[in-house]
């Protein structure tokens, strides 16, 4: 059963899985983040042993050497199981987690192919954040697109609600402008998976497409996407134009099955995936404006006397919003979080400090840590505006095919296919560092600063064909989101 956030709580996305659900992944156990003993541990196995060899012997020679011998074995056998009995279940568990393929995409840089943490640390730069439990996460410069840091950000996994922004991103020019009305049939809302997130779409209502356009950011409402979709030309379309959209912005890893990100089969996307959606998404002033809302009315059920009820609904992205005990974070603007069965919990973010604005995503991390999807985000983040201009970047966010920059690959996506034909990455890292520690913090910002991300309009033609021979980005559209 497929499950994602609803009003009511129990099935409200990332606040918790149902009693009767099996997390996603194996429990994480122990100090050692990916298995085996820790290095506190090991340096734990290191010193014990010449403690017992070195203890006083009044044996014979012979005697005395089979002591030895027994007191080194028993030694070995206390180091695993008395001094780290956490390691040896963590190895067990460690086993059993799913693995990334040796050969992901290069697309933005042959390190970013490589399974496991790709990060070149210069002189003076924080070690990245201890216990990052994602399976895949990236953290990006929004601007130029440099990657400061990832891991395995290739990994084709399930996305779940952060596939709306790409359902946004392709969708949104074509429904234009945002006060036209639309009147919702039975059939809209005819296909929507069980358990889906709902922002409370009503048949036979009317609202507007800025009312479903909130509904969709804000509770990322499957009734919401469905009926913006059918107001598109329906789900079909909708799907196809998603799939081509995401090949033109170079997002290779990405299959669309359903336009909200329900759990499907095959449907998948990647870190690396997602927050190029987040920063194409970002050139829009709409886009901006819905992802960085924290809460809104929404049009409600008829009164006798014709007139509307409204409800309040409040954004599901907890470091804009600061709900559930998490800390609102410093400069968050956006942009999208998610959670189903298979998918675990993702999330996409975007925030601006003392003029640097980076992006981050993070998919499905195991630790059972209540929220641990944004306070891991919020860690990146931290550790990237700290570590921005002292790392050497491990690749770049490639601009879209038909875009023109002066900079970046700008391959388009067959020559990527092609570059990406029997080219596996090597499952071990050469040449950059895989970090672990305390993080270093970020400078300060006001909560909510008004941002934009650079970059130029990307309009819908007819047919889902897309302007050529852009620029990417245009340089004047820095930080225009109202301020809150």
């Amino acid at each position: 059963m497929n499950q994602l956030h609803t009003p009511k709580a129990s099935r409200n996305q990332e606040t918790g899985r149902l009693s009767f659900m099996a997390p996603v992944s194996p429990p994480r156990s122990g100090e050692a983040a990916r298995g085996g003993l820790s290095r506190r541990n090991a340096r734990r196995v290191k010193q014990s042993a010449p403690a017992f060899i070195s203890s006083p012997c009044t044996f014979p020679t012979v005697l005395a050497l089979k002591k030895i011998a027994f007191t080194v074995t028993s030694a070995a056998l206390l180091s695993t199981f008395v001094v780290s009995p956490a390691s040896a279940v963590d190895k067990d568990a460690s086993a059993n987690r799913p693995k990334p393929p040796a050969g992901m995409s290069r697309v933005g840089g042959e390190l970013l192919g490589r399974t496991g943490t790709q990060v070149k640390l210069g002189v003076g730069a924080p070690v990245l954040p201890k216990d990052l439990t994602g399976r895949s996460w990236i953290v990006a410069d929004a601007e130029n697109g440099e990657v400061l840091a990832a891991h395995n950000p290739h990994w084709r996994l399930p996305p779940a609600s952060t596939l709306k922004m790409l359902f946004a991103d392709t969708v949104m020019p074509g429904l234009q402008p945002k006060t036209q009305t639309y009147t919702v049939q039975e059939k809209d809302l005819a296909d929507l998976g069980e358990g889906s997130s709902l922002v409370g779409v009503k048949e036979h209502l009317s609202y507007t497409v800025h009312d479903l356009w909130l509904g969709v950011f804000l509770r990322s409402g499957n009734d919401a996407v469905h009926v913006l979709s059918s107001m598109y030309g329906g789900i079909p379309k909708t799907v196809a134009d998603m799939q081509a959209h995401a090949e033109e912005l170079q997002a290779l890893d990405t299959k669309v099955v359903s336009p909200d990100g329900y759990d499907a089969p095959d449907q998948v996307s990647s870190a690396y995936d997602l927050t190029l959606f987040a920063r194409s998404g970002l050139q829009k002033a709409d886009f901006r404006e819905y992802c960085s809302t924290a809460e809104a009315d929404f049009p409600g059920a008829k009164k006798k006397n014709g007139k509307r009820e409204t409800f309040k609904i409040q954004n599901t992205n907890r470091l804009l919003t600061g709900a559930d005990g998490v800390d609102p974070y410093k400069g968050i603007a956006g942009v999208k979080n998610g959670y189903t069965t298979h998918a675990g919990n993702t999330f996409t973010g975007v925030a601006e400090r003392n003029g640097k604005v980076l992006l981050v995503t993070v998919m499905n991390p195991s630790s059972k840590e209540p929220h641990a999807v944004y306070k891991e985000a919020a860690g990146l983040l931290d550790w990237g505006f700290a570590a921005s201009g002292k790392v050497t970047p491990v690749g770049e966010l490639v601009p879209p095919r038909s875009a023109s920059t002066g900079t970046g690959t700008g391959k388009g996506p067959a020559a990527a296919r092609e570059e990406d034909k029997g080219k596996n990455g090597p499952s071990h890292n050469t040449e950059a560092v895989a970090a672990e520690g305390d993080g270093g913090g970020g400078g300060g910002g006001g909560v909510g600063i008004a941002l934009g991300i650079a970059g130029g309009v990307l309009a819908l033609l007819a047919g889902g064909v897309f302007l050529v021979n852009r620029r990417w980005p245009l340089p004047d559209l820095v930080r225009r989101l109202p301020r809150r």
